[in-house]
């Protein structure tokens, strides 16, 4: 099967914003045989590359001068070893679907995860997470191909250098590694984790006292409906903010300001605030300007109405921002690629 590359394609129905930019050529990829062979090429070698999954943590604010990737990498495989599971999904797997088979079937550890946009290869490089769980806690390892070496190689969790909201391939490792697919170590013996407040007081509320995988998969679900606007109906890219993390000491000098300030103690003397809850006390939720604003029901999303230009969106994300340091004086970070 010979690779086809599209010049000028339009990328507006392939990012989540729905923003319009143009890339200058676009290739869909779908095995890693193919990314080895369309390198071969020197001249697609030393194009500018942007790696695309499901384009739901992307911003383009101007065209692409030069190749977008479009991975589309299928299929999830199982090899059981007493009660762990180890899935290997394909880097162009929609993660969703992931999380429900592995649900469906049992194997628990990533229910938490449920509803988070975006494809099976872009996980690691957001190390994503919500409600307690990140992508780290589950990672065994994943496949990518190197640029450089032009070779398929593979990465253990300790390679990948995950953090919050980061990793290897989000910073040294950027424009160097496309992965290709992602093997996680899940267990058919769930070990829960519910003490985010909004899971557990949800399912208190159902009155589920020994919750299943199931029951856990949808409360999330549920929860993200209800604060996250469904891309397919207004352009955004879930949530645009990271929750900053600041030390302990400087947190004891806002609490003592901001008493009701929402947080959540981490390891090392460090503290993670909710950034959703700094926006909306900046007056920012539910806010429109001009074609873009921040969602009625979540202030850490950023929303297209309609019209928006990338250009609109990052300038407002950027007085955000800088609204917040003035009230609290703490810097947050975007979460979103920003082309």
């Amino acid at each position: 099967m010979s690779i086809v590359f599209q010049e000028n394609k339009s990328l507006k129905e392939l990012n989540t914003f729905g923003v319009e930019a143009l890339a200058n050529y676009f290739c869909d990829v779908n095995s890693e045989q193919e990314l080895i062979d369309i390198f071969k090429d020197e001249k697609i070698r030393n194009l500018p590359l942007l790696i695309l999954g499901g384009g739901s943590n992307i911003l383009f604010t101007k065209n692409f001068n030069g190749l977008v990737l479009h991975i589309k990498i299928d299929g999830i495989e199982v090899m059981k070893q007493d009660s762990d599971r180890y899935i290997t999904a394909g880097g162009g797997v929609v993660w969703n679907d992931l999380v429900q088979y592995c649900v469906n079937h049992g194997y628990a550890g990533i229910e938490n995860l449920s509803l988070i946009p975006g494809t099976v290869g872009a996980a690691p490089v957001q190390n994503i997470g919500a409600y307690g769980v990140e992508l780290m806690d589950v990672f065994e390892s994943c496949r990518a191909y190197d640029r450089i070496d032009k070779k398929i190689v593979e990465f253990d969790k300790r390679a990948c250098k995950f953090s919050y909201r980061d990793s290897l391939f989000k910073r040294e490792g950027k424009d160097r590694y496309i992965i290709t697919s992602v093997t996680l170590k899940l267990s058919t013996v769930p070990h829960m984790v519910l003490g985010y407040g909004a899971v557990l007081s949800e399912l208190e509320n159902r009155k589920i006292q020994n919750p299943s995988i199931k029951d856990v998969s949808k409360v999330v679900s549920e929860i993200r409906v209800s604060k996250l606007p469904d891309p397919l109906t207004i352009g955004n890219s879930g949530s645009f903010f990271k929750n900053p993390i600041i030390e302990g000491d400087d947190f004891q000098k806002l609490q003592s300001i901001f008493k009701d300030i929402v947080h959540y103690p981490i390891q090392f003397d460090k503290v993670k605030l909710a950034a959703g809850w700094l926006i909306e006390q900046c007056g920012w939720k539910g806010v429109k300007v001009g074609n873009t604003g921040t969602w009625k029901n979540q202030a850490l999303v950023l929303v297209n109405y309609g019209n928006a230009s990338g250009t609109e969106v990052y300038e407002f994300s950027e007085t955000i921002i800088n609204s917040v340091y003035k009230k609290f004086g703490v810097k947050i970070e975007r979460e979103v690629n920003i082309i």
